[in-house]
């Protein structure tokens, strides 16, 4: 059991819990307690609608290095931008279909993906109807929890417990099993920053090239996102695309100025 606790506890420690626009101060404090209880540390805050006060450190009770630990930015992207994986909860259908995988499917990529290093994040939205169709798109997989499909709704700080629980318990069963996924790979995965800095190049390539219109965008952009999340492109494919993309941009403008010359 020793030796056990810290394997455990270096799993959950690539876990990051984000917390977007909440609007009650005391469910920050409950999802600090669950956190702790389940051996989670890393709590972000996105643009909450109030400080931290007496309600959420009172709710947090004996998790109180949690929220003082916790980080408070402007921004999803700011959130996530240093992931490579990123899970966004959401119990909503979508009107283009998303990689999702349910509660206890997540919990064994997270912790696969822990053991292999990497920095997830796994993402809840507001109390009155959680992430955006914008943030949502942001993410490598939507998550769910399996209710009762005839009452799925759940308070944010409870969903967040029951995550958190089941990330651990699959964190522990891996360990239980010595199952270890070596991951043979030349490269690290890209970080969400990196990826956003490749989909605002694509924007830029298709409008620029009229295969995109600016104020019509359309569904493009938003699939364009799906097709490379799947894909989960490591640093040096980013880096490749990009190149591809400066190149694609370059060559018109090359055969205008010859044109005109």
């Amino acid at each position: 059991m020793s030796e056990k606790k810290p394997q455990e506890q270096r799993l959950l420690d690539q876990v990051r819990i984000v917390m977007v626009r909440t609007s009650d101060t005391g469910n920050i404090g409950a999802a600090a307690r669950a956190m702790k209880t389940m051996g989670l540390q890393d709590l972000v805050l996105v643009a909450p609608d109030k400080p931290l006060d007496g309600k959420a450190f009172a709710r947090a009770s004996g998790a109180l290095d949690v929220l003082d630990q916790a980080r408070t930015v402007a921004s999803f992207e700011d959130a996530v931008a240093d992931c490579q994986l990123v899970f966004g909860t959401s119990s909503r259908s979508r009107s283009i279909p998303w990689p999702h995988q349910e509660l206890a499917q997540a919990a064994n990529t997270v912790a696969q993906s822990a053991q292999q290093g990497k920095k997830i994040a796994i993402a809840f939205g507001r109390e009155e109807h959680g992430l955006t169709n914008q943030e949502l798109a942001r993410c490598t997989y939507h998550m769910s929890i399996d209710a009762n499909p005839e009452y799925p709704v759940m308070n944010v700080s409870a969903a967040l417990q029951v995550v958190c629980y089941g990330l651990r318990k699959q964190a522990m069963a891996c360990l239980d099993q010595g199952s270890r996924i070596e991951e043979r790979w030349d490269n690290a995965l890209a970080e969400q920053a990196d990826l956003e800095g490749l989909y605002g190049h694509f924007e830029q390539v298709l409008i620029s090239n009229g295969f995109m219109k600016a104020d019509d965008p359309r569904q493009t952009m938003t699939r364009i996102r799906r097709l490379f999340n799947r894909s989960q492109l490591d640093k040096q494919e980013l880096n490749l695309l990009r190149g591809i993309l400066a190149m694609a941009d370059k060559s018109p403008k090359m055969a205008k100025q010859t044109d005109s010359e």
